[in-house]
């Protein structure tokens, strides 16, 4: 396995915005070094497309190349280079598996990744401030918006709420009182 060039808290800081978590390590497969990784994506198969997986937390990931994987139920299974035996699969688990964001294709129209949501701020159609994104929910029926800001709100992500979606100007326009 190999780190990533820059160690520098500015490097590091970059690094953490240019990854998309799209999974995690969540246990050891077999015993010949594979892992087994829950996705955090619609589809398991999405986490195929990537031949090079960022392996950690964002701001400290390395990049891991695949050299096999495939969808497993609703897992994938991997083997990663570098990682030969059950022992080293093991010390895996836990870690999260992201892609560089220039990687991804290019989001739909009306259709949004969560990462380009979280942090930007929510105001009703009369202009009152409701707080930011702090991150979202998926609930099967709909994704959710946590907003804090004063309190805690949860605003389902529908168009019959939220009217605007700005990412230029960082904000989303929601038909939600206050009080809610």
């Amino acid at each position: 396995m190999r780190l990533p060039s820059s160690s520098s808290a500015r490097g590091r800081k970059r690094l953490a915005d240019d990854l998309v978590v799209m999974g995690q390590v969540s246990a050891p497969f077999a015993v010949k070094g594979w892992v087994k990784v829950k996705p955090y994506t619609d589809t398991p198969g999405a986490l195929l497309d990537y031949p090079v997986w960022w392996i950690g937390e964002p701001e400290q990931a390395r990049p891991v190349d695949v050299v096999q994987a495939h969808v497993h139920g609703p897992s994938v299974v991997a083997l990663l280079e570098g990682c030969a035996d059950r022992d080293a699969a093991a010390r895996l688990t836990g870690a999260l598996v992201s892609v560089r964001r220039e990687d991804l294709p290019a989001a739909a129209a009306d259709e949004y990744y969560w990462r380009d949501l979280i942090g930007l701020a929510v105001v009703n159609r009369q202009g009152i401030a409701l707080g930011r994104v702090d991150r979202l929910l998926a609930t099967g029926a709909n994704d959710v918006l946590v907003v804090r800001g004063g309190r805690e709100r949860l605003i389902p992500f529908v168009a019959a709420i939220v009217s605007e979606v700005d990412l230029a100007q960082r904000r989303i326009v929601v038909d939600w009182e206050p009080d809610f």
